[in-house]
């Protein structure tokens, strides 16, 4: 669903796309970077802040789709939207029409702020390659990669959706093949988390490096 376009000003600083399928391990990846002082910027969280109550995309959501897809605690039905946008690809694009140039401005809003306070900034973006744009803006490319076993077993932990449904959204992204074939570098989330967090270790100095001639 956040399908994320870049940012509409050229980027100065090294910056690093993170992605990965859902239930690949990204948050957990992005933290340990954060840990170490990398900028995170989460286009999933700032799509999650805009459709919260009281976010900025709620009054053209509610215009758009109609109260039925507003909670009663004013924040956007996600599991109504869910179903209407993988139904629906025009309605996918028009809910896309409202969260992208909001994401865009709250991205360049996190890019501004951290820029001075990090050695490089990370995209976090669940879906980067499928939005076509992300490859070609970034400096490089971070794929967290797992089994699709592992996948559903997490998200059914995670969000209690039933087997069906994340197999569902799992075949909604693009294969596993393509993430791997623009990627720059990949971590393995099905190993030991011990072993991931020195993984992240390694390419965080290979990141520091090459953010210092950029």
């Amino acid at each position: 669903m956040e399908v994320i376009e870049p940012l509409t000003k050229p980027m100065t600083q090294f910056s690093l796309g993170l992605t990965g399928g859902i239930g690949s391990g990204k948050t957990t990846v992005a933290n340990y970077f954060a840990q170490l002082g990398a900028g995170i910027i989460d286009t999933d969280a700032i799509a999650h802040a805009l459709t919260a109550p009281n976010g900025l995309a709620i009054t053209a959501i509610r215009a758009s789709f109609g109260n039925d897809f507003i909670s009663e605690s004013g924040a956007m039905d996600r599991q109504k939207m869910r179903d209407q946008v993988f139904s629906s690809a025009s309605q996918k694009q028009l809910l896309e029409s409202i969260l992208h140039p909001l994401i865009r401005q709250e991205c360049e809003a996190a890019a501004s702020a951290l820029r001075e306070h990090h050695p490089y900034l990370i995209f976090v973006i669940p879906l980067l390659v499928e939005s076509g744009f992300w490859v070609e803006s970034l400096d490089q490319i971070l794929v967290v990669d797992c089994e699709q076993a592992t996948q559903i077993q997490r998200v059914m932990a995670r969000n209690g959706l039933p087997q069906e449904q994340v197999s569902r959204i799992i075949a909604s992204q693009v294969p596993r093949s393509e993430r791997l074939a623009v990627a720059d570098d990949v971590i393995n989330s099905d190993r030991d988390l011990s072993q991931v967090r020195l993984e992240v270790e390694k390419l965080h100095e290979k990141y520091i490096n090459l953010a210092l001639f950029r």
